[in-house]
């Protein structure tokens, strides 16, 4: 997600792609671990971001090869320059398309160096805690937490 969005931060272009992991519950609470994330083509603007022509092709190939049983957990998608916010479009998506508990929405801005998370609470869309988790001696990226990440 970081990656894809850095790619674009120059030219200012949203992206976008699904986030595939799994599905557990702790105390009563369900939630998801995101272990890797699939994207297709895509038609992308500095305001809005779409599964261009042959996308889908692209992003089903990508899903085939994945190496471990998965559960699309939510998606990702940046603001380059705008913050991190979920817009009226972003909401009616996460509202139809990843409406479960443990369906998550990452919004990444890669200019501002921000990262939030978001999730479907009752009738609203609403920030919801995440983390960050690799192994140290694998870590690319420097120290990150919630709010903003370095390059």
């Amino acid at each position: 997600m970081r990656n894809h969005s850095l790619e674009f931060k120059e030219k200012r272009l949203e992206v976008m792609g699904f986030l595939l992991g799994d599905v557990y519950r702790h105390k009563g609470q369900m939630y998801s671990v995101v272990k890797d994330t699939a994207t297709g083509g895509l038609d992308t603007s500095e305001i809005s971001v779409k599964f261009g022509r042959g996308g889908f092709s692209k992003l089903f190939e990508l899903l085939d090869d994945v190496e471990f049983d998965y559960v699309i957990v939510g998606w990702y998608h940046s603001h380059p320059g705008h913050t991190c916010f979920m817009s009226p479009t972003d909401i009616e998506t996460q509202k139809s398309m990843f409406r479960e508990d443990y369906h998550s929405a990452v919004v990444i801005d890669p200019v501002n160096l921000e990262i939030n998370a978001y999730g479907i609470n009752g009738k609203d869309c609403a920030a919801k805690p995440f983390a960050i988790f690799w192994d140290p001696h694998e870590d690319p990226y420097g120290k990150m937490n919630k709010v903003k990440f370095k390059k």
